[in-house]
Formats: structure tokens, sequence, C-alpha cells
């Protein structure tokens, strides 16, 4: 049998997790079901988790093999919990302030802008907290991170959670150090809290804690038998321009408004300082309290979306594409787009446009 090569930056960054000792009872870990949690990640967490010892001797080597880590689903009284879009989850396993595993999971859960996980969840909360406390890992994915910052222990680290939602973190929590193009972080004393950022990246957490817990080796096997490709470039190459940056300022909305369809145009910003009849100083920090990003970055960041649309759709040279978004150096829109997407170009137009084709 031939075994697929796997990508060298994450298998160097593993190599730093050497198998553990041997112990006298399996490595235990908990995906915590929520109301409103999302149905996926969980089972895909629990099946990934479960891999360690187990699949790789089944697939490649033809033998039974058993699980090193032991993955149980809890909740709250051990309920059964209904998930978003009406599925339900049956949990295995209670919170209890006995409960210690050796890392605890908080996945994907359907969150609206003017939901409080503290109203939604506050018995669940109350738990990580005791159990962070007690030197627990927690380990969360995508809006996990939001439920996770209501306790309190991300006040002054850094944490990340899915690009769409970072703004809401910001707002919701001001003292935690915001950062939106990290695919997967741990933080805090003992790096025991972990996250890792939206849509499938909780497979990137999954294969950080095979590592962990388990050794580099079992994640690498893991990753080839499941076919996970690491995510090395980061969120900003999924991300756009999120709706919760729209302001309530009407001057500001206006200038929005303006600049969504003259942002080709030279000089975008002092053309919407004119727009509003502010001074240059005063626009700005309207703009950026009513947006969260200065008017030039918001302008780059119209332009970056237009050029990812065009390389997506299209087969227009680059230089052609940076002349239409408003820029006649290439080359320096070309290092703006790297820096911000975390891919060139042509490294986009590859990954993304073969998607959109499959459609066409």
């Amino acid at each position: 049998m031939v075994i697929p090569d796997t990508p060298v930056p994450w298998t160097e960054e593993w190599s730093r997790w050497p198998a553990p000792p041997r112990r006298k009872r399996p490595i235990e870990i908990a995906i915590l079901a929520l109301d409103r949690a999302t149905a996926s990640p969980i089972y895909g967490m629990q099946e990934l988790l479960a891999a360690p010892g187990r699949d790789w001797p089944a697939v490649v080597e033809g033998r039974a093999g058993r699980s090193m880590i032991d993955v149980r689903i809890a909740s709250l009284d051990c309920r059964a919990v209904e998930l978003a879009q009406g599925a339900v989850v049956r949990a295995g396993r209670a919170l209890d302030a006995d409960y210690r595993p050796d890392a605890v999971c908080l996945l994907e859960v359907s969150l609206g802008p003017e939901d409080s996980p503290e109203r939604l969840y506050p018995r669940e909360i109350d738990w990580l907290r005791g159990y962070h406390a007690a030197g627990g890992v927690i380990a969360t994915a995508c809006t996990g991170a939001i439920v996770l910052a209501e306790t309190g222990l991300l006040a002054g680290l850094e944490a990340t959670t899915h690009w769409g939602f970072c703004d809401l973190l910001a707002r919701r929590h001001p003292d935690v150090k915001v950062q939106p193009d990290r695919i997967l972080l741990a933080t805090g004393e003992g790096q025991r809290l972990i996250m890792a950022g939206g849509g499938t990246s909780w497979m990137d957490l999954g294969l950080y804690l095979i590592a962990r817990f388990c050794g580099g080796e079992e994640a690498v096997r893991a990753a080839k038998i499941h076919l996970i490709d690491w995510h090395q470039a980061g969120q900003q190459a999924f991300a756009t321009l999120a709706a919760t940056r729209q302001g309530h300022d009407a001057l500001i909305a206006q200038a929005q408004a303006w600049i969504a369809e003259h942002y080709d145009e030279s000089s975008p910003v002092a053309r919407m300082v004119e727009l509003t009849g502010l001074n240059e100083r005063t626009f700005k920090r309207r703009f950026r309290k009513a947006t969260g990003m200065t008017p030039i970055d918001y302008v780059l960041t119209l332009r970056l979306e237009e050029a990812k649309q065009m390389l997506e759709t299209g087969d227009d040279p680059f230089e052609a594409i940076a002349e239409a978004v408003g820029y006649q150096d290439a080359a320096f829109f070309g290092r703006k787009f790297s820096a911000r997407v975390g891919l060139t170009p042509l490294q986009y137009r590859r990954k993304f446009r073969g998607i959109r084709r499959l459609a066409g």
C-alpha cells in the first residue's frame, strides 16, 4: 500500500510532541454538547479523536487496533441535547464537580448577534471555570470561543474564532486580543486554552489534540487516514467583509455606500471626506468607530474582495485585475494581497477557482 505524503511544515511543528509515556488509564476527552450546537463538528470530532491506535492498524496493517482516546459526549445532567437544525445528540456523561477529563472540546454553536452565551449556558460556563481552575484543558472551535470568553478565562489573552464572528468577540470582550487570521492558537498558563477558527478548522484542532496527547506521529497518521489538509495559510483566504462592519452613523453609512461603488477611484478616502462634509480627523475617527476599520484599510479590503472575486471567476492576468480595482502598480498590490490573504494571487486562484467551476 502506498501511503500519501504529508505536508512538511506542520509535521515538523508536531515533532515536538513525542509519544506520551504509557499510562494506567486511557486518555479521556469530552465533547461538550450545548443547545444550538451544530452536529457535524461533534460527530466528526468524535470520530477523529478516536482514530489514534485504531484506524491506522485497521487500514494499513490489516489488524484490529484499539483507540488511544476515550471520547465522550457530555452534557448537563447527561441529558439529550437539541442541536441546531433540529438534530438531537445523546450524551454519555454528565457534567459534575468531579468530572475531570484530560480535555474538553467546546465546538460550534449557532449564535445570533444579540444572543448572550451567559444567558444561554450559565451552568456550563460555571462548570468550565471550575474545570479549568482544577487544571483542565479547554479546546474550542468556531463560536465555541465566544462561549469560552464568557468564563473570563480569556481576559488579556490572544484568542481566535470564526472570521465572521471576530468582531462580535471583540465587542463583547474588549479585553481579549482577537486574532482574526489565526487558524489555531494555544494560550494561557500551560497553554491549556486552545482555540481554532471556523468551518472545518475543528479538524486542525482535533489533530493538535491528538499530537498533544498521543504524539506527533499519531496526528500525522490520523491526517493521512482521514485526508485532512492542515490550514497553513490561516483564515484570511476564506474571509470576506463581514456585515457586522456596517455602522449606525448615517454619514459614515453614506460614505460606505459610495465607496462600495467607487473603490477603484484614486484618492478614495479624500473623496469620502468631501462627501460627508466632515473634517478629515473627525471623519477618520467616526469611520473607525462605526466600522472597526480605518478608512484606508476598509478601501483595501473592498479592493481585495473584488480582486478575489475576479481571480475566482475569470482568467485575466493579475496585472489587469490590479488596475481594475485601482492600482497601477501590480507588484505593490500583489504584496498587499499576499500579506492580507496569506496566499499569492496565483495560489488563491488555484485554490478557489476549481471549487467555483464544479457548479459550472
